[in-house]
Formats: C-alpha cells, sequence, structure tokens
C-alpha cells in the first residue's frame, strides 16, 4: 500500500523536475529521493518518470496521476490544518514569517517579550526572501507587505506604506542645479529611470541597483545616490542614530508621494483562527505593529 511520503515524494521530483531539487524542498539528501522514487515505481510496477539529461521528465503513467496527487496533498494540508485549527494549547511551536528588516529594526524586541510572556511556545521565524505558503502551512502567522492578501488568509492590514524620496545629509537640495546628473538607487530589474525620479530629477542617472531594502539605506547614507524608499526604515534607523550621533545620517526630502497602495498586514490562514498560541501570537503583534503605525505611515520623518 502507498503512503503520504511516496505522494510527497512524487510530487516533488514531478515539481523540480530533477532530484536534487527535490531534495532541497524536501529537506533530505539526493539518493533518499532517487531511492524512494525506484522504490515507488518498483513497488507499483510502472515507471512514472523518464531519466533524461536535464533530470526527471513525468512520462503519460506519472502525468495521469499528477492531478490526483494534487488533490491527495491539498486534503493532508487541509486535515492537519484542522487538526492544529482545534489546538487550545499555549504550547507548542509556531511558524512565523516576515520580511527581515521589519524583524531587525520593529520587531525584535517586541519577540523577545512575547517569549518571556510565553515561554512554553517556540518560534519558527522565516525572514528569508520568498513568500511562504499558509495553506500548506510552512508559515502558520505572517507579516506581509502586500496590497492585497490571498482570500484563503484572514487578518488585519495594520497600516498603510508610504514612501519617501531620501538623500545623504550630505546633499544640499536647495543647491541642486537641475541641469547637473543626479545619482539614484534603484531596486534590481529597474532597466530605466523610475518615473518618481523623472518627475523630481530631470537628469536623474542610475548608480546603482540592489536587492534589499537595508542595502538601499546604507548606499543613500553613503551618498551613492538619491532613493525612493518606504519611510519605515530609514525613519526607524534616523531615530536610533539621531540617539549615538544627535544627527539623521538620512533625511527625506519634502516631496509628496502619494500612499502606496500597499500595506502592512498580519495574516494566517483561516483554518487556524481559533488555534490558541497561533491566535495569541497574531494578536500580540497585531498590537505591537499598531504601535508603530505612524512610522510605517512616514508620520515620523526628519526632513531636508
Amino acid at each position: 500500500m502507498n503512503n503520504w511520503d511516496d505522494i510527497r515524494f512524487f510530487l516533488a521530483v514531478a515539481r523540480n523536475g530533477n532530484v536534487t531539487g527535490a531534495a532541497k524542498a524536501l529537506g533530505v539528501n539526493h539518493s533518499t529521493v532517487s531511492r524512494r522514487i525506484q522504490a515507488l515505481e518498483e513497488k507499483n510496477g510502472v515507471r512514472l518518470f523518464e531519466r533524461v539529461a536535464s533530470g526527471y521528465e513525468m512520462n503519460t503513467a506519472g502525468a495521469d496521476i499528477y492531478e490526483i496527487a494534487l488533490e491527495l496533498e491539498m486534503k493532508n494540508q487541509q486535515l492537519f490544518r484542522q487538526l492544529f485549527g482545534q489546538d487550545s494549547r499555549l504550547q507548542g511551536e509556531i511558524n512565523l514569517t516576515m520580511p527581515h528588516d521589519i524583524f531587525d529594526y520593529c520587531l525584535n524586541n517586541q519577540l523577545a517579550e512575547f517569549g518571556q510572556l510565553h515561554p512554553d511556545i517556540l518560534l519558527n521565524l522565516f525572514v528569508a526572501k520568498g513568500i511562504k505558503n499558509l495553506a500548506a502551512r510552512e508559515a502558520d502567522v505572517a507579516i506581509r507587505l502586500t496590497p492585497v492578501p490571498p482570500d484563503y488568509l484572514i487578518g488585519k492590514k495594520v497600516a498603510t506604506l508610504q514612501h519617501g524620496i531620501y538623500a545623504s545629509t550630505q546633499f544640499d537640495p536647495a543647491n541642486y542645479d537641475v541641469n547637473k546628473h543626479l545619482p539614484i538607487v534603484v531596486w534590481s530589474g529597474e532597466d530605466r529611470v523610475p518615473d518618481w525620479a523623472k518627475q523630481h530629477f530631470p537628469n536623474a542617472r542610475i548608480a546603482m541597483r540592489v536587492d534589499d531594502l537595508y542595502t538601499m539605506y546604507a548606499a543613500v547614507k553613503a551618498g551613492l545616490g538619491v532613493a525612493k524608499m518606504p519611510c519605515y526604515l530609514p525613519d526607524t534607523l534616523n531615530a536610533s542614530s539621531s540617539e549615538c550621533f544627535n544627527q539623521p545620517l538620512v533625511k527625506r526630502m519634502n516631496i509628496d508621494i502619494a500612499p502606496s497602495s500597499w500595506g502592512v498586514w498580519m495574516l494566517s490562514h483561516a483554518d487556524l483562527r481559533y488555534t490558541a498560541r497561533v491566535r495569541c501570537c497574531r494578536e500580540f503583534l497585531t498590537e505591537q505593529l499598531l504601535l508603530q503605525k505612524n512610522l510605517f505611515e512616514g508620520c515620523e520623518s526628519i526632513y531636508f
């Protein structure tokens, strides 16, 4: 008789197209995946994959069961969410995900407080890039920066995200010469000068591309260019630098930018609304984020 693990290994190889990717997704070694797929095929007397130069390619037999396997995966996830959803204990593990800069600069001390209040709850924190799948319980609680979350998630929009245009304190907006090129720092993948720069700086040129918000802040602080950033990170760092050095390291330019369509959301799966420790964590973090609403909405900026 086949068990769920058989289906799990089959789907991982089907999705990744090779054993290496499947092993990484499953958190096992390469040989385990090869052995399990071979055993599954031998047990049922049918080949599900053709071994090709690029890895594993589903054949007709594999394709015939793929949709059924997806349904089984969905039902399996639903079953365990339903069980977890009835857990009334304030103990056990919670998978928590958020952008790393939200943890690093807005919630690290608060999570330490949560740990002191609830020592029997273990937090598994995921801050790497990429979105965790709450339906698959890759995360139980998520803080996301998003315009609109998926319908199957429940939660609260804590704040609207406000952006500002920031420059190093070495920059003097009053003496900016519009006829000279102004270096700007933009996101990876931005091949052209973005609209905000065209609107306010006719001779803007891209000086650097980055793939991380703190890196963008550091580039601006070093004088590499002007950048448009969500206010919460530079304003948080300004507050801490002002305490140490009595002056901010970057300042927000007095340029109006419409509020973003994105918000700061506290989310969890609808099936976990009554799970005691998930609800406790979600309510605690919502309260902590609301205390910083002005920060996310750009009300604490230091201007030139």
